[in-house]
């Protein structure tokens, strides 16, 4: 694991990073905005004491905000709970910051191979620093009260990188493609916290290890469910079994 940051440092880590840009005017933000624009900040409080409000008030004094205006940003979302709700708006500051470097435009020049790759890349780069946070958030979302709550995170997070991806389906292959992928990203994930090799190389390597598997299905599938092939269709079965022939 990578040594933890020091206490005073900026929680905007890895790619979340800008120490150019003029801090937030959080007089101007919605409790929306405002819980995303203080969720970096948390996730570096949260690799010494959790995801609680000791994170939150350490935050949001190291941001600038007010501690109590924080505090009634996540109070609107309370009903997952403190800690889900914290969780949640990090890995939506995330998303965001995926969308704004890897615009779908810019993925478009790449093979479908290396677009899911590279933003799951971007992702595992932007919290480099702060594997005890992601491993407290982990702890987190398997508790069974959240488990659910984690399960739709995980389907929107993958949703957002299958689209910058290109994605225009909407049949079963819309979903499947979407639990596929967040399967990978959470045991990639699961890899990354107890990586201890040069620059997180294993978690790399499980990485390709899991998207060529996933790609060798994929070119099987489309072989054998060809334009050409003559299947029996699913839906005019079931039809039939409720509408038999007369």
């Amino acid at each position: 694991m990578t040594s933890a940051p020091a206490r005073n440092q900026s929680a905007s880590t890895g790619l979340l990073s800008d120490m150019n840009t003029a801090p937030p005017d959080f007089a101007d933000m919605t409790l929306d905005e405002l819980r995303v624009a203080l969720a970096p900040d948390i996730a570096a409080s949260a690799i010494f004491d959790g995801w609680n409000e000791t994170a939150l008030k350490a935050a949001a004094e190291m941001a600038g905000c007010d501690p109590d205006v924080a505090r009634l940003a996540f109070q609107e979302d309370g009903k997952r709970g403190l800690p889900m709700a914290m969780i949640e708006a990090w890995i939506t500051s995330v998303d965001q910051a995926m969308e704004a470097e890897w615009p779908a435009e810019r993925l478009a020049t790449m093979k479908v191979r290396e677009r899911i790759r590279t933003l799951i890349a971007f992702r595992l780069d932007a919290v480099a620093d702060i594997d005890e946070a992601v491993r407290r958030a982990l702890a987190v979302m398997a508790q069974p009260q959240n488990l659910a709550h984690a399960l739709k995170l995980g389907w929107r997070s993958a949703d957002i990188m299958w689209r910058l991806a290109g994605d225009t389906a909407t049949d079963y292959n819309h979903y499947t493609k979407r639990a596929i992928l967040a399967g990978i990203y959470s045991a990639t994930l699961a890899v990354f916290v107890n990586d201890e090799s040069e620059g997180k190389a294993d978690t790399h390597a499980f990485l390709d290890r899991r998207i060529d598997g996933v790609m060798k299905f994929e070119k099987a599938k489309a072989q054998f469910l060809g334009k050409n092939r003559e299947l029996p269709s699913l839906t005019r079965f079931l039809g039939r079994l409720r509408y038999p022939a007369r």
